[in-house]
């Protein structure tokens, strides 16, 4: 380990290298299908037909299955302002459907957009006594519906607590004899509800299905793939530009321990917004969560206490004179964090620069977490269980991306969107426990750093007395509450719906990263085709 101004030696790698290396440096995106303009065109004739079917549609039905299309092939990023006059409609209308699909559907597409919903509607399925009427058990679409809206369950709804795991249990019992595409999307269903999918996920998948639905449209299905492969095309760009900055400051500041994971945290910040007009958010946004990693993976795997001292120290001055105090290795990558967030703010238009004081402050806060977790470590405390949450929920960088998501989305950036942010109340909070419990869970069942702290998993077993299988039950539990508390910011803060929405997408990425306890980020070899398919792969057209 180094010391005061030596510089550190080298030490062996912690972590796997990076499964890209200079892929996208080098790579030349492959021609799009057609030209360019030729598919800027056709999309805007297809996007108008597909504006027209709002006008065109009969009934509410057809309506509710227009707007489920839309989000599920993730293009109705360029509908919003119709599909909010669409469901406005939908709620205030009647819907006296005896289909359980028809009513879970309505119940979904209006919660996801915060309109609110009764649990009550789903009474004229039970029986007398309460419990589900026998019907609905052979009608697995119906089920599957029914599981991904009571997903969107808020606390004290223990009915559609009973609703899942009815439907959930169904579901398993028959879901060998099911047939395509209701198989697959029930698989994906259990392992992650809908409404907790990315809808670029879920794009995915859905394209090749929507051909077997009955509401097939063939002009919003060549709208989809057009649209995915052009914005593909963009996201390359943009892979390209920040692999360089990667590379070039990974050359200057010779961290040789951390992780290199460039191309994961550009994944991350694209599934928090992958539409053409968030290229400076995305951008931003995933050159903080590389920066996050840098610090995060020096207190954790490198330095010694003195140095995280110091290193906090720095950072709380966010004075380039503080760097004569640091280690030598240290020395540049703190410069380096000072220009990147200089190079943020440059960005911004002069309204907008106050964003990034917000920005600063939480990567400040940030540092603060891990310097806590540091001391535990170097001083062989065990925490208390609440005391450990207290921290670690933070240290999971739920907040401090929360702010850094907002930065660069223009006008969305309030002042009152970033104090909600960087005060990491309600959903911003609740995103930092997905995200820490989670990842508790796959450290201990992957091994964890040797210079890691004592997890949520460890402390709850060292205070409690109770068996791995407890603590992980009890965790799993709490993520399951987190969900609820993201579920019910929608309705709680209706003004900043589309911020809480971008949370929620945080919270996403990080079900689907530690999903059946991988750590799809740390270990990222198994997780390359996935992300070829969003980053290489065109969908033929």
């Amino acid at each position: 380990m180094a010391s005061g101004s030596a510089a550190a030696p080298k030490t062996a790698p912690v972590f796997h290298p990076t499964v890209w290396g200079d892929f996208f440096i080098n790579y030349h995106p492959q021609p799009l299908q057609r030209p360019e303009e030729w598919m800027r065109e056709r999309s805007k004739q297809l996007k108008e037909e597909a504006s027209g079917l709002f006008d065109a549609c009969e009934d509410v039905v057809e309506k509710m299955n227009l707007v489920d299309a839309l989000q599920r092939l993730g293009i109705d990023h360029h509908f919003e302002d119709k599909i909010i006059t669409t469901l406005s409609r939908i709620q205030s209308a009647e819907l006296n459907s005896p289909s359980l699909h028809e009513v879970a559907l309505r119940f979904r597409l209006l919660r996801q957009q915060g309109f609110w919903v009764s649990p009550d509607e789903f009474n004229k399925f039970r029986c007398e006594d309460g419990g589900f009427i026998t019907d609905i058990t052979n009608d697995p679409k119906g089920l599957l519906s029914l599981y991904n809206a009571a997903s969107l369950v808020v606390h004290n709804e223990g009915s559609l607590e009973e609703a899942i795991l009815f439907a959930r249990r169904h579901l398993e019992l028959m879901r060998s004899s099911l047939k395509s595409p209701l198989a697959e999307q029930v698989a994906r269903a259990l392992q992650i509800p809908l409404p907790r999918t990315l809808k670029r996920v879920e794009a995915l998948s859905y394209i090749p299905e929507y051909i077997q639905e009955k509401t097939y449209n063939p002009s919003i299905l060549e709208f989809a793939k057009l649209d995915f492969n052009f914005l593909q095309h963009l996201h390359q760009e943009e892979l390209s530009a920040i692999t360089q900055w990667w590379n070039d400051l990974s050359r200057d500041i010779g961290l040789d321990y951390v992780r290199d994971r460039v191309v994961e945290c550009y994944f991350w910040s694209y599934t928090v917004y992958y539409e053409e007009e968030y290229t400076r958010a995305r951008m931003i946004l995933a050159r903080l969560f590389m920066l996050a990693s840098l610090l995060d993976d020096t207190y954790d795997v490198h330095a010694t206490l003195e140095e995280c001292r110091k290193l906090n120290e720095a950072i709380q001055s966010w004075d380039e004179c503080a760097v004569s105090d640091l280690p030598e290795y240290l020395k540049k990558f703190f410069l380096k964090v000072i220009s990147n967030f200089r190079e943020f703010e440059n960005q911004l238009e002069p309204h907008e620069k106050f964003g990034n004081a917000y920005n600063k402050k939480a990567f400040q806060m940030l540092s603060g977490y891990y310097l806590q977790e540091a001391e535990w470590f170097h001083g062989n405390y065990i925490p208390s269980f609440k005391d450990q949450v207290n921290v670690s929920v933070l240290s999971a960088g739920a907040q401090a991306l929360s702010v850094g998501l907002l930065v660069g989305m223009g006008d969305l950036a309030t002042k009152e969107a970033l104090e909600w942010a960087i005060g990491s109340t309600d959903a911003v909070w609740a995103c930092g426990e997905v995200a820490r419990f989670m990842d508790d869970m796959s450290a201990f069942k992957n091994g964890r750093n040797q210079k890691d702290v004592a997890s949520s998993v460890e402390c709850y077993i060292k205070e409690y007395s109770v068996t791995s299988e407890v603590a992980l039950a009890k965790l799993s539990y709490l993520v399951e509450d987190a969900w609820k508390t993201i579920n019910q910011a929608r309705f709680e803060h209706r003004a900043l719906l589309p911020v809480v929405e971008r949370v929620t997408n945080l919270a996403k990425s990080m079900a689907l990263l530690f999903l059946d306890k991988r750590d799809a980020y740390t270990y990222s070899k198994d997780f390359k085709e996935t992300m070829d398919s969003h980053f290489v792969n065109p969908i033929p057209l």
